[in-house]
């Protein structure tokens, strides 16, 4: 290995997986506001939104997460488009 590339700033730190209520604790670098309290002791914190606990692949099962809302985005978004080809339909009429 090379020396003076790899980071040094690794500290213990808490993911957290929000679909399947699993937390991992390693040493990584990533850069977090949040903080969490196990056991007695603080930790950074970062959310995941899907990992090995919850993954279709790991578990075997499908599961549907929608943290974001992505369905009700499309279903707005397409309830412009049909409106707006409808209305457009009746003009050419």
């Amino acid at each position: 290995m090379k020396k003076g590339i790899h980071p040094t700033n690794y500290r213990t730190v808490v993911f957290r997986d929000e679909s399947a209520d699993v937390n991992y604790i390693i040493r990584s670098t990533v850069k977090t506001n949040k903080t969490i309290t196990i056991d007695g002791q603080e930790y950074p914190l970062v959310l995941l939104d899907i990992s090995a606990a919850s993954h279709p692949f790991f578990t075997g099962k499908q599961k549907f997460v929608d943290t974001a809302g992505r369905v009700d985005r499309f279903n707005r978004r397409y309830a412009k488009n049909a409106s707006a080809a409808k209305t457009g339909a009746d003009k050419r009429k």
